[in-house]
């Protein structure tokens, strides 16, 4: 299933939103790819066994950093694309200042659900997904009947259909459980399901904290 966009119109400008898109494609663009993945990884990811053994001074900081960088062209645009369809309502429903804050808290808290799964992994973590999933888990929240234009990919047989936003985001985080599931407490090929079910949960949660009080 892949969103191609939402019904649900915003009220003002989705500034933070668009400068955390901006953000993350400096950082690959401009970074990461002129340095090389192994270098800028070894230099700015965040690594489990080096925060919990505190080898790394840095490694506080390599919560923030590794949530902005992306471990190939696919990893980044799939990141940023769902921050592009959802991330709008959830920034008109807290605020600039507080989406941003929200962001940053749902992705620290979705690297240290990681932790939590494997505190000695030397395996760096990457990317935008733990705090995108926070914005997912508030969508589900705030706006679960909110239609959303979906490609279900079936070849010669694709279908693009209008699915309630609860019915996509319920079979997203099934997706990852069941995925976390079979990885049976490994890495899962390199994807960090425990991350964003981690990020998720704190996301449906935060966004109760953070939203602006309605009239």
């Amino acid at each position: 299933m892949i969103p191609l966009y939402d019904d649900n119109p915003v009220h003002r400008f989705p500034l933070v939103t668009i400068l955390l898109i901006a953000a993350n494609l400096a950082v690959y663009f401009l970074w990461q790819a002129r340095v090389g993945l192994e270098e800028s990884v070894a230099l700015a990811a965040f690594v489990p066994a080096e925060f919990t053994g505190g080898a790394r001074p840095a490694a506080w900081r390599d919560l923030l950093t590794s949530m902005f960088m992306h471990g190939g062209i696919m990893h980044l645009v799939g990141n940023l694309w769902f921050l592009w369809i959802f991330g709008d309502n959830i920034e008109n429903e807290c605020g600039p200042v507080r989406f941003l804050v929200f962001y940053l808290v749902c992705g620290v808290a979705a690297t240290l659900a990681h932790v939590w799964q494997d505190p000695a992994s030397a395996v760096p973590l990457v990317g935008a997904s733990g705090a995108i999933s926070g914005v997912l888990g508030a969508y589900l929240v705030q706006h679960p009947h909110a239609p959303v234009r979906t490609l279900i990919p079936l070849g010669m047989w694709s279908r693009v259909i209008d699915v309630p936003a609860y019915v996509f985001l319920f079979i997203w985080i099934g997706m990852q459980v069941l995925s976390q599931a079979a990885a049976s407490g490994g890495s899962g090929g390199g994807v960090a399901y425990l991350a964003h079910i981690g990020g998720f949960v704190a996301g449906g949660l935060l966004v109760l904290i953070f939203r602006r009080r309605r009239a």
